[in-house]
């Protein structure tokens, strides 16, 4: 018995180094990965050929297969008094498919499809600081198997990876930071990822959304997903006030505030009693704004809550939710990964409605 077992063990040894063989075979040692460089006042993209990363223990590696912008991607292309960024990688969405998987995983197997959290280590509870995940704009990424997760069936990967970062974020404001209820006002700003995920939230939670953009085209677009009134800041700066009226001047129950210093005064002057403000971004000409005015507030009863995306336990929650009501993301444009200069400068122009999206690899 124990000669057969001996004399069985190399055949067996040796189909296992072909499969393992055949695996690695699919993943060059090098890829293409698009890295700031400086070019005068600014950063550009890059297009380099880098080797692929070592993969530790619990880690996975990933086939890129799509990307999303954030605003937060075009930021990036200024530089920071922290510190120069030449030769870094950029981009936090993304989502692909595994293709190698270090010794210790074991919540991901080779060929499994997946997406990445914005956070790169926050997995439940509170968050430990910002610490956003960089470099998917790339044909292989590297990542902890902690803060992956599979994508939901009905989706595409380039509908996946527009969810890290402003879906998770509508998410959080809406049913976490806040507990959105059937027939509540929802007040959203413009008509980017994270006004149009929450938008979409709020309908099929059985909310009622309002929606503020300068283009009275997005705005239709707005209210064939479910808007029940829309706002052109542009033709009414004092918006507030047309807000307030289709509400039967009752005000908003929940504001997804992302405009900053500009928009922070009025969806205040937009609230119900009792209403909630997620403090989200700062994409308003006034900038970022992170005091809370309390006596504003302290008016209404209402409540300001600082958002930071939401953790690994948040996005899994909203895959769910997101599968119970089939909720397709709404991606204006995709880019070949050639053309991702291209991409960027939509998303710097504001000309867009909902995600945009690279696509990496077929």
């Amino acid at each position: 018995m124990s000669q057969l077992t001996l004399t069985a063990a190399p055949a067996a040894i040796a189909a296992l180094l072909l499969m393992a063989q055949a695996a690695s075979a699919e993943v060059p040692s090098t890829q293409r990965q698009y890295l700031l460089e400086r070019a005068g006042d600014r950063y550009q993209l890059a297009l380099k050929t880098v080797p692929i990363p070592a993969l530790g223990a619990n880690d996975v590696l990933l086939k890129v297969r799509a990307v999303s912008l954030n605003r937060r991607d075009v930021y990036a292309l200024t530089p920071s008094p922290r510190g120069d960024a030449s030769g870094q990688g950029i981009v936090s969405d993304g989502a692909g498919e595994v293709v190698a998987v270090g010794s210790a995983v074991t919540r991901f197997k080779v060929g499994d499809r997946v997406v990445g959290t914005f956070d790169s280590v926050w997995i439940d509870g509170a968050s430990s600081g910002y610490l956003p995940r960089n470099g998917m704009l790339a044909e292989y990424a590297i990542s902890p198997e902690t803060t992956l997760l599979p994508i939901p069936a009905y989706l595409s990967f380039e509908e996946a990876a527009t969810l890290p970062c402003a879906a998770v974020t509508a998410w959080n404001t809406l049913f976490k930071a806040a507990q959105v209820k059937p027939g509540d006002y929802v007040l959203l700003e413009g008509t980017g990822g994270v006004s149009i995920f929450g938008l979409q939230l709020a309908v099929a939670a059985g909310a009622k959304p309002i929606i503020t953009s300068s283009s009275d085209d997005k705005l239709r677009r707005a209210r064939e997903l479910g808007a029940v009134g829309t706002v052109n800041y542009r033709t009414v700066p004092e918006w507030q006030h047309e807000v307030l009226k289709l509400t039967g001047n009752k005000g908003v129950q929940h504001v997804l505030e992302v405009g900053g210093k500009d928009t922070l005064p009025r969806a205040i002057a937009s609230l119900a009693p009792g209403g909630h403000i997620g403090l989200i971004g700062g994409l308003s000409e006034g900038g970022f704004v992170r005091e809370r005015p309390e006596e504003r507030l302290k008016e209404r009863n209402a409540r300001l809550s600082n958002i930071y995306v939401g953790s690994r336990t948040d996005f899994e929650q909203m895959n769910a939710y997101f599968e119970q009501h089939k909720i397709k993301t709404i991606i204006d444009k995709v880019y070949d990964y050639e053309a991702a200069p291209a991409a960027f400068e939509q998303m710097q122009s504001g000309a867009f409605f909902g995600k945009i999206v690279i696509r990496v690899g077929k």
